[in-house]
């Protein structure tokens, strides 16, 4: 069944800046730009895919030390204790501050954990061309941009926990090193995402790949 033309059938490219739909004439050795804001224009991010990958290793190279390092320091009455996520997390949950203890599992081991799995299997899928669940593939990226931005949920609660503590005067809890590989996580995978061209999901369609 024919379906709609792509862009590259109607010799047009959409500027990766401000989104303007430019006509343009393929010839060898021939670069465009847009005439709105002047940028390069390109049928799909140059290395986009390569980009991607490298930075989704980055981020979960960074995973592993940001689970295994001690993320808070928590020191009652004089007596001190470092915790890494998942041991901060059971500690809220056991001191009954159960909406606390699921943000902090959700946005830092559930969340980074799916966005990892997703970005590999729309990264490896358009490296093949797979014409499998195209759509479907479409809206995963999309809920991962959506994602991006309450990432920093866990980050924002260490802080405003310690915040909280600090200022009633009997306990202090000071954030650690492992906090700040979360952060470079977060960081990276966004900037996985962000250099990944969602246009390559439909390279299938155009290419005839596998399915």
């Amino acid at each position: 069944m024919k379906g709609a033309p792509f862009a590259s059938d109607l010799s047009v490219v959409g500027c990766h800046t401000c989104g303007l739909v430019c006509d343009i004439m393929d010839e060898p050795g021939q670069t465009h730009e847009c005439p709105r804001c002047g940028s390069a224009l390109h049928h799909r991010r140059p290395n986009g895919i390569a980009r991607a990958w490298a930075l989704l290793l980055t981020a979960v190279i960074c995973y592993i030390p940001a689970n295994v390092l001690p993320v808070m320091h928590t020191s009652l009455l004089g007596k001190g204790s470092s915790s890494t996520i998942m041991e901060g997390a059971v500690e809220f949950w056991t001191s009954g501050s159960y909406g606390i203890a699921l943000v902090i599992f959700i946005a830092s081991v559930a969340v980074p954990c799916a966005k990892f799995l997703i970005l590999a299997l729309l990264l490896s899928s358009s490296q093949r061309c797979s014409r499998w669940a195209t759509l479907e593939r479409a809206k995963l990226y999309r809920m991962v941009e959506f994602v991006g931005y309450w990432s920093m949920l866990d980050v924002l609660v260490v802080g405003v926990v310690a915040a909280l503590v600090q200022f009633h005067g009997l306990t202090d809890i000071s954030p650690r090193v492992g906090i700040l590989f979360f952060g470079m996580v977060v960081i990276f995978t966004m900037l996985a995402a962000m250099s990944f061209d969602p246009r390559h999901i439909w390279d299938g369609e155009i290419n005839g790949g596998d399915e």
